[in-house]
């Protein structure tokens, strides 16, 4: 039975075998976890269309298990794409943005936006969000499929700008919940200016009603860190 340090080194080797196209075709939410998976769970070696057969290979040879055909219930293997927003249609709704797990389309609220193409990993998780049908994946490798069609350093490119998303969000969301805990301690300092309740007891319960949330922002904080 492999030790625990042994499957978060398999599961490390797998995740560098994988495309890094954050798809989720697999079913799991990124390639990271799906690597998880693979060497924790005893997921299927074979749910990784963006890999193709090749990567079905590549997984086999790292696992020990036999090659076996890629499962058509996640997709089939192409060739890799890139997805083209239409300016003309684009109403600058912002989701294309947050569905992109690479951080390959730039924008604003409200205003026009285009796609980055050397980053784009062809995930097409920016076309079922689109309100107005406004993205389409264009073939930019006719007649080459999985790891013929994507590159060892397209993936560690396309890893990077992923997990430096994800640090960004997360930056986003500590800062925003910074935020927020200091509203309620100001509020909390100073309790009867911002309530409309005179009565004392009214008021006590209350202050206790703050002070939970404050304790549970403050725990849930330093779970994180």
């Amino acid at each position: 039975m492999p030790s625990t340090v042994d499957k978060a080194e398999l599961a490390a080797r797998i995740d560098a075998a994988l495309p890094q196209t954050q798809c989720t075709r697999c079913g799991y939410p990124d390639c990271r976890a799906y690597a998880e998976a693979i060497a924790t769970q005893g997921a299927a070696i074979n749910r990784c269309p963006p890999g193709g057969q090749q990567g079905v290979q590549r997984l086999a040879a790292l696992t020990g298990q036999a090659v076996i055909p890629l499962d058509p219930d996640c997709g089939t293997e192409g060739p890799m794409g890139v997805a083209v927003i239409d300016e003309d249609w684009c109403i600058g709704c912002t989701l294309c943005l947050k569905a992109c797990p690479t951080d390959a389309i730039v924008g604003a609220h409200k205003r026009m936006h285009t796609v980055i193409e050397p980053e784009c990993t062809g995930c097409e998780l920016c076309i079922p969000v689109c309100p107005v049908d406004c993205i389409q994946m264009v073939v930019t490798t006719p007649g080459r499929t999985g790891w013929a069609a994507w590159s060892d350093a397209q993936a560690e490119r396309a890893r990077q700008r992923y997990h430096a998303r994800r640090q960004r969000l997360q930056r986003q969301a500590d800062e925003h919940q910074a935020r927020q805990l200091a509203k309620a301690e100001a509020k909390l300092a100073d309790l009867a200016a911002h309530s409309k309740h005179t009565d004392p007891a009214l008021l006590e319960r209350k202050r206790a009603l703050v002070q939970a949330a404050i304790d549970k922002a403050r725990a849930a904080r330093r779970q994180v860190g």
